[in-house]
């Protein structure tokens, strides 16, 4: 065999292990950048209220009353939304003749775009099952003005409700 055929055979043997040598190389790169376990995302803790918007219009204390098919007496819904993010929500069942029957909860609230969430952290004192979904609700802002909000609950609850002073409660 002529010298420059044996130059020009160990060139491309060269290059082919050059080759092989680089694609085995990214090879393993793509493997090891497959295989290294990601952190766990870092969960959000439910229980820290985030703060709202400066200008937020629903910050205040809210109530509704209304009558509810089924129900015999009147509901009366008083929602504390405070700028820290913290909430307070109190419904009571109050029937002539009858002590009022009452829930009361705590936690965070947000604002999502035309939504307001509240996050029940505790209910009647007692601390919730932060996973259960029970505890999150999601009410649909259908109108709001300087004294007047209502909200639409998924399920078709309507909250009619005026603002009322800062301390104000409901009877008991």
């Amino acid at each position: 065999m002529p010298a420059h055929q044996g130059l020009k055979l160990y060139n491309q043997l060269s290059f082919r292990r050059s080759y092989i040598l680089c694609a085995s190389l990214l090879v393993a790169f793509v493997l090891a950048a497959c295989s290294t376990p990601r952190p766990d995302p870092v969960r959000e803790d439910p229980t820290k209220c985030r703060a709202s918007a400066a200008d937020e219009p629903l910050v205040g204390s809210w109530l509704s009353v209304r009558r509810q098919s089924g129900v015999a007496g009147e509901l009366r819904t008083h929602i504390v939304l405070r700028a820290d993010g913290t909430m307070s929500y109190t419904e009571q069942l109050s029937r002539p003749g009858k002590l009022p029957q009452g829930l009361s909860e705590t936690g965070c609230w947000y604002r999502d775009g035309q939504a307001v969430v509240l996050r029940t952290v505790e209910s009647n004192g007692s601390p919730v099952d932060l996973d259960d979904p029970i505890y999150v609700n999601r009410y649909a802002v259908t109108q709001e003005s300087g004294n007047r909000v209502r909200l639409q609950s998924s399920d078709g609850v309507r909250l009619d409700a005026r603002r009322m002073p800062p301390d104000y409660r409901l009877p008991w």
